[in-house]
This record gives C-alpha cells, sequence and structure tokens, in this order.
C-alpha cells in the first residue's frame, strides 16, 4: 500500500515545527515559511522557461535548493536550531553578491526607476522579487521574536537585489527596452 500523503494532522488549524512543536497554521513561523515557499515555487516558475543549458537555470537551482534549507532553519526555534541537521552554506551570500556585481558590470548604468514587466523571464524575475521582499519582511519580524541566523537573512535580502539586476539583464539580452518610470531623484542635479 502506497503511503498517504495527507494525515490529518492539520484538519484542525495546528500544524508541527521541525522539533515537534505544534502551532496554529497562522503563526507568524507558518506565515514566513509559506512566504519563502512561494517564493521558492515562483523560482521554478522562472527556470521552467529557460533552457537547461541557460547558466541562469544552475544559479537558481542552488538557490532553490539553499531556499529549503532556509525555511528548515525558520521552521526551528532558535532553542532547537543546534539539532536541525540541516546546515546553511554561507558562501551562498558572496555567491550572489558576485553574480550582483559581475550583471551590473556589465549592463549600461541605470538612472530610473524601471517599471515590472518586459517578456515573461522579466516579468516573472520582477513578481519573484516582490515576493522575495515579502518574505524578507515576515523573517524580520519573526526574528524580532525569535532569532534568525544573520547570514540567512542576508542571504533573503541579497536575492532580491539579484534578481532585480537578473530581470534587467533578461531585458537587455532579448534587445528590447525597459520600461522607465521617472528618473532617480538623488541622480538629477541640484541647481
Amino acid at each position: 500500500m502506497a503511503v498517504r500523503i495527507y494525515t490529518k494532522g492539520g484538519d484542525k488549524g495546528m500544524t508541527g515545527l521541525h522539533g515537534g512543536q505544534r502551532v496554529p497554521k497562522d503563526d507568524l513561523r507558518i506565515e514566513t515559511i509559506g512566504s519563502l515557499d512561494e517564493f521558492n515555487s515562483l523560482l521554478g516558475v522562472v527556470r521552467s522557461f529557460m533552457k537547461e543549458d541557460d547558466a541562469r537555470h544552475d544559479i537558481f537551482y542552488r538557490i532553490q535548493k539553499e531556499l529549503m534549507v532556509v525555511m528548515s532553519l525558520v521552521a526551528t526555534r532558535s532553542i532547537d536550531r543546534d539539532k536541525n541537521p540541516n546546515k546553511f552554506d554561507e558562501t551562498i551570500v558572496q555567491f550572489c553578491e558576485a553574480k550582483i556585481d559581475e550583471i551590473v558590470e556589465a549592463m549600461p548604468e541605470n538612472e530610473y526607476f524601471v517599471l515590472p514587466g518586459g517578456n515573461l523571464i522579466s516579468s516573472h524575475l520582477h513578481w519573484a522579487r516582490t515576493v522575495v521582499r515579502k518574505s524578507e519582511r515576515r523573517m524580520w519580524t519573526l526574528n524580532n521574536e525569535d532569532e534568525l541566523p544573520e547570514m540567512v537573512l542576508k542571504f533573503v535580502n541579497r536575492l532580491s537585489d539579484l534578481l532585480f539586476v537578473m530581470a534587467r539583464q533578461e531585458m537587455l539580452n532579448s534587445g528590447r527596452d525597459e520600461e522607465k518610470w521617472h528618473k532617480f531623484l538623488y541622480k538629477k542635479k541640484r541647481k
């Protein structure tokens, strides 16, 4: 007999954390995990639009795997975190920073707020950027109640920057112009 996917354990509005504690399904920690899961799923959608030999495919694959670790750590209270066998690879923060710098170096300087959109990949990268920002906000709220690992917070912060520059790069590589809104005020010359 196949193992059933449903346990019925959550039918009364409770769910389990790593370590066994039961909490309501609308608990801040569960909300945070759900937001990260939404972001991770959206990255999977973006990857599905790419050819497997696209270098970005491997970048997102690595990020998605690390997001699974992040969700596991968020699902674990700080007092139990040393018992969690999943370990965060802190080098991914530098990896993201290096990718951001590499992309920015190869693009013309941006002086405008950019309207999210463009082609299929660019628009989904912008969408993913907004979802990861939501996740980051939830993580900081949770961090105020129960401290999260500092490098995990940095990683999620870097992801929104990476997605923004990748969305811009996608438009540049496709030969389409980005839609601009307003010029950055701080770049205007003061008289």
